[in-house]
């Protein structure tokens, strides 16, 4: 017998058994007279096989009761045994559901505004296109290459969630194949958008991106993700999909973000089964850090000791990058306070596609 809140499912194998024990008889000896075996009778009895029609009428002939009886039987448990199983499956999928910003999906469109739990399920079943929450604990669904703050249970859910956002988004966006060769020859390209003073750079960024087969998105922010940006590959679509938020909204801290996915790209990361590692994530760091200013410049640089706006500035001219990667690579390497010279950064608004 199995049970959930609701439900319970008793197995014809329970009225066999009672009929049983009003004549006295043995299972051995029920197994003889129905022809077959003690084991078969056994798993009969506990519900572990079907009382199937030919089943039925040998007990019609064996224990009196018509074969409709026990065929019926048989239907009312298998009925009950479903909504037993699924109540309880429900009930676990429940605390999956938890774990995942409903509302803020809601928010972005991507699945119903309601209050009703089991409605939840259903609805982050579509929007990830799975069966059941919990497959979503398979790496192999969503391999992901993500910059973040820091690693909490909240946040890694939210991963999840702004990754199949990413995936649904960049359904709508053509690129070309994939080549790496290209990504590369691009990368100045990209760096030189950053001497935008506003987010005028938008559509050439995507349609260089698109050039060289990865599809951009812009992210939601959602409040206790600590991420930045995330990088995957695809299977279904063959295309590389680059998502990027705006945290924080200043310009350094986007386009660092930006060019450490793309350095994931470029070292294969994101083709690693089970995603990146803390060195993957340290060496895009570091790619992404020569690729804004090369570090013999910066070490020329530094050398100087002249940290005023007008040297900044004149730094950020020679390197073709805009003042504000200047400034943030000073701040990060504390040379200047993360307070110094801020109003002289660009600051971005929230993007979302």
């Amino acid at each position: 017998m199995l049970e959930s809140k609701s439900y319970i499912a008793t197995p014809p194998g329970a009225t066999i058994k009672e009929q049983l024990e009003n004549r006295s008889m043995t299972q051995k000896e029920f197994a003889k007279r129905m022809g077959m075996s003690e084991k078969h009778i056994s798993r009969l009895i506990n519900g572990e096989v079907h009382l199937t029609p030919d089943m039925a009428e040998k007990l019609e002939r064996v224990l009196g009761l018509p074969a409709g009886f026990w065929n019926k039987l048989e239907a009312i448990y298998q009925e009950k045994l479903a909504k037993v199983k699924n109540e309880n499956e429900l009930s676990k999928e429940k605390e999956w559901m938890k774990k995942y910003p409903y509302t803020k999906i809601a928010e972005w469109g991507m699945v119903p505004f309601t209050h009703n739990w089991k409605d939840k399920i259903v609805n982050l079943c579509k929007f990830f296109e799975v069966s059941n929450l919990k497959l979503l604990q398979n790496k192999d669904l969503i391999p992901i290459a993500c910059r973040k703050l820091s690693a909490t249970e909240k946040s890694t859910y939210i991963m999840l969630t702004l990754a199949q956002y990413a995936k649904i988004k960049s359904r709508q966006i053509e690129v070309a194949p994939f080549c790496k060769n290209t990504l590369e020859e691009k990368i100045n390209d990209i760096r030189l958008l950053t001497r935008h003073k506003s987010m005028d750079f938008m559509e050439d960024l995507s349609d260089i991106l698109k050039s060289c087969g990865i599809a951009l998105v812009y992210l939601p922010q959602v409040k206790g993700s600590f991420l930045h940006g995330i990088t995957f590959y695809d299977r279904n679509t063959n295309k590389i999909v680059l998502g990027i938020t705006m945290r924080g909204k200043y310009a350094d801290r986007f386009w660092f973000s930006l060019f450490h996915e793309i350095s994931h790209v470029i070292q294969g990361h994101i083709y690693q089964k089970n995603g990146t590692s803390d060195a993957d994530e340290t060496d895009a760091d570091t790619m992404a850090a020569e690729i804004l200013i090369p570090s013999a410049k910066l070490k020329s640089f530094y050398q100087e000791k002249d940290y005023s706006i007008r040297s900044i500035k004149h730094f950020a001219d020679l390197l073709q990058v805009g003042e504000s990667i200047v400034i943030g690579r000073l701040q990060n390497d504390k040379k200047i306070k993360q307070s110094q010279l801020n109003q002289y950064k660009s600051k971005y608004e929230e993007l979302i596609s």
